[in-house]
């Protein structure tokens, strides 16, 4: 019989070849890091709505929320406007069959602005749970389900109102799910046992103004730091306590696109009513208004549509179309150019590459550099308002009506099928 140890190398070959390379679930909103990044090497650049297409599924419903990936489980959140019910729904991911749907809430519709959605918070799964965050009148809703669909917990951990709706993304850190409250009211930033929803920590955002940034969670200068800004402040808090670490005033009233660090600096684009791409220093206690701002211009900002960092890099696109790339380091604009006519979704990487997806469904692929490097340009054939999802070698587009997984048929069979 041949050895076991001189079998060893062949099968370490396979092993390699077969395997997919830095496979990542995508189970919140902007992936596994929070900032629109993917590590996987290889994910598709080319398709349309019927090519390169693994299997497209109808959604029930209407919203906004990005869909969330945990192995062979899709979970999207949706509302159906003419019963008022907000849905938890998961899809199988090899094929798009509709595995479950559950009714999360029944209540009237809220006033929102006529770009949101009723479903407009992505939810987050930490591979037991998937937890889930809607509107209900005037008090924010958060439950919990598990995998096969059962309710675990649904707490109200207090009020929310602003006339343009509700899009608050839930963010797990070690056994808390915290939510952003602020809104045109008593304004809180809000921590939940993962286990119970029992409040863990709750404490007040004093500016009390409608803003829907998502926290970002960072180890940086030796400190656990949640950054997020809104409510006309940019805000460090420690996740553990809801302490806070520093503050900067403005840079303007409202915010929704959530903020990336490349390992040096924080960027953000905002607002209303006055447009700002920003560059922070992270290091700073108290007050650092007139100290931890490395650069900042007005010019193409985005309010909606979040950023990315990527290399030596910051792009952003503004909500007309308008996108621009910097020298992460200095704030100089290498360049700036028009690509869509409206942009909603939030910018995403891959293997050095960004993707910019307009509200037509329409995905620029371009390459960071000193120069615009347009690599690949591809129509959905559907709207879509969703930042796309990235998961072991796939992309997931969640349009006006269907669910998309772009790449290899091989790797999933149709939805017509299933």
């Amino acid at each position: 019989m041949t050895p076991w140890r001189s079998l060893w190398p062949l099968c370490l070959a396979w092993l390699i070849l077969t395997t997919p390379a830095a496979a990542e679930n995508w189970p919140a909103w902007r992936g596994p890091r929070g900032d629109g990044t993917s590590h996987e090497p290889i994910v598709p650049a080319r398709w349309s709505g019927e090519d390169n297409i693994a299997w497209k599924v109808e959604v029930p419903g209407t919203g906004h929320a990005s869909p969330i990936i945990w192995q062979d489980r899709i979970f999207v959140v949706s509302c159906l406007e003419e019963s008022k019910q907000r849905l938890l729904i998961c899809f199988d991911r090899s094929n798009g069959r509709l595995l479950w749907k559950q009714v999360v809430l029944e209540s009237p519709l809220e006033e929102k602005h006529h770009l949101n959605s009723f479903a407009s918070s992505t939810p987050a799964t930490d591979g037991q749970l998937v937890y889930v965050t809607f509107l209900d009148r005037h008090e924010m809703v958060v439950a919990a389900y598990d995998f096969s669909g059962q309710r675990k917990w649904l707490v109200r951990p207090g009020p929310f109102s602003s006339k343009h709706g509700y899009c608050s993304c839930p963010v797990l850190f070690e056994d808390k799910v915290i939510v952003n409250g602020d809104h045109d009211g008593d304004a809180y930033l809000v921590a939940l046992d993962r286990a119970t929803g029992k409040t863990i920590w709750k404490v007040d955002r004093e500016n009390k103004t409608r803003s829907y940034s998502t926290p970002l969670v960072r180890q940086i200068d030796g400190r656990t730091q949640m950054i997020l800004s809104g409510s006309k402040c940019v805000a460090s808090y420690d996740p553990h306590d809801g302490s806070r670490h520093w503050l900067i005033d403005g840079s303007t009233e409202q915010f929704v696109a959530s903020m990336v660090y490349n390992g040096e600096l924080l960027f953000l684009t905002a607002g209303f009513p006055e447009l700002h791409m920003m560059a922070i220093r992270p290091d700073g206690s108290g007050n650092v208004t007139d100290t931890h701002i490395a650069w900042r211009t007005r010019k193409a900002a985005g309010y909606v549509p979040s950023p990315i960092a990527e290399g030596d890099y910051f792009l952003a696109v503004s909500d007309g179309g308008v996108a621009s790339c910097f020298e992460a380091a200095t704030g100089n604009r290498v360049w700036m150019e028009r690509l869509g006519t409206h942009y909603s979704s939030s910018l995403v990487s891959a293997a050095g590459l960004v993707y910019f997806t307009s509200d037509e469904g329409n995905t620029t692929i371009v390459r960071p550099g000193a120069k615009l490097e347009v690599v690949a340009e591809n129509k959905l054939g559907e709207f879509c308002h969703a930042s796309p999802a990235i998961s072991q070698g796939q992309i997931f587009f969640r349009g006006e009506m269907n669910l998309y997984c772009v790449g290899p048929a091989a790797v999933a069979k149709s939805a017509a099928n299933p």
